[in-house]
């Protein structure tokens, strides 16, 4: 069974005298995991090729690694996002038949960002990958709409990424606690998961689906908690929200899922049901951060048939990136 996942992660080594040097700052203290992980980030090649083959991976589709640029201002994000798909373009020509990317696009300048995905998939890359908010402000905010535009003419998905929640909601959600703790509350454990889920609810509440019917979104770890709540969103209708459609709607039409580390069956069933079934989940493992040997063998067992889990494993992917 062929396998391709999607919320692969990749860095430059630039990228750790920016956006990613607290990373790097850690890497240098501390060493062990921070500094395998920074390696395994910045290879894709050899090393990250025999680890795919190890676990069973045919193709990674690869994205610049949380933060990303968003938190940038305008005048580094543009370089950082042009340096950062240059050197993924590069292990994708070098390997065409086992990677393939996501642009990294300068949201905090949305013209500048629009013509970077432009010509990047023109080039051959699958669509863009946004890590969250831009300090504070979300893509629903029409300053971003270009972008979106751009994307739903391309017919290209936005993977939106998580990303830690801004700082007054850090400070209000998750302060109090030992540093650590707070970290990690507000990280992986629970907070950039709700994040994401909110800045989809933000997406569909500020009208973008409506805009740009034809956009479609990509996002991880089984839907950041969402389709959990599908059904209560029905107690907000289109005459108070004023959308086309209830939120459900917009969630089974304009939204698709990957697994990314989330390998527990409850969650997956849930995700499975609500969306009635497989046509938007796909595979991914979260590489280097979860373990991809860990995701194929979740892969294998879930309850669904084998044409069910070959759609989940390569063919929804094909689809809507057209690999």
């Amino acid at each position: 069974m062929r396998t391709i996942t999607l919320e692969e992660h990749f860095a430059t080594p630039g990228f750790f005298d920016g956006p990613g040097r607290e990373l790097k700052n850690r890497a240098e203290k501390v060493g062990g995991r921070y500094a395998n992980l920074i390696a395994r980030l910045c290879d894709v090649g050899a090393k990250r090729l025999a680890e795919m083959d190890a676990a069973g991976i045919d193709m990674q589709v690869l994205s610049l690694t949380a933060p990303g640029v968003e938190q940038l201002d305008a005048a580094a994000a543009v370089p950082l996002a042009r340096e950062a798909n240059d050197y993924i373009a590069d292990a994708v020509k070098q390997h065409p038949a086992r990677f393939a990317a996501f642009a990294a696009v300068a949201t905090p300048a949305p013209a500048e960002a629009a013509a970077e995905l432009e010509r990047r998939v023109r080039a051959g890359f699958k669509g863009a990958a946004v890590n969250g908010h831009n300090r504070g402000r979300y893509l629903d905010d029409k300053f971003y709409w270009p972008l979106l535009e751009c994307a739903e003419a391309l017919n290209v998905p936005v993977y939106l990424h998580p990303t830690p929640p801004p700082q007054p909601v850090l400070d209000t959600y998750y302060g109090g606690f030992a540093p650590l703790l707070s970290e990690m509350l507000a990280g992986g454990a629970w907070g950039w998961h709700i994040e994401t889920a909110v800045h989809v609810i933000r997406l569909i509440s500020g009208g973008v689906f409506d805009r740009f019917p034809k956009l479609q979104v990509v996002i991880g770890h089984m839907g950041e908690g969402l389709p959990f709540m599908f059904q209560r969103f029905d107690i907000m209708p289109p005459a108070v929200t004023g959308l086309k459609r209830q939120y459900r709607d917009y969630l089974r039409d304009n939204v698709h899922y990957t697994f990314s580390g989330f390998n527990f069956p409850p969650a997956f069933l849930d995700l499975l049901l609500e969306l009635g079934g497989v046509d938007r989940i796909m595979f991914s493992a979260d590489h280097p951060y979860q373990s991809m040997p860990a995701a194929r063998a979740f892969l294998e067992q879930i309850p669904v048939s084998a044409a069910d889990k070959e759609r989940i494993a390569h063919g929804n992917a094909e689809k809507l990136l057209k690999l």
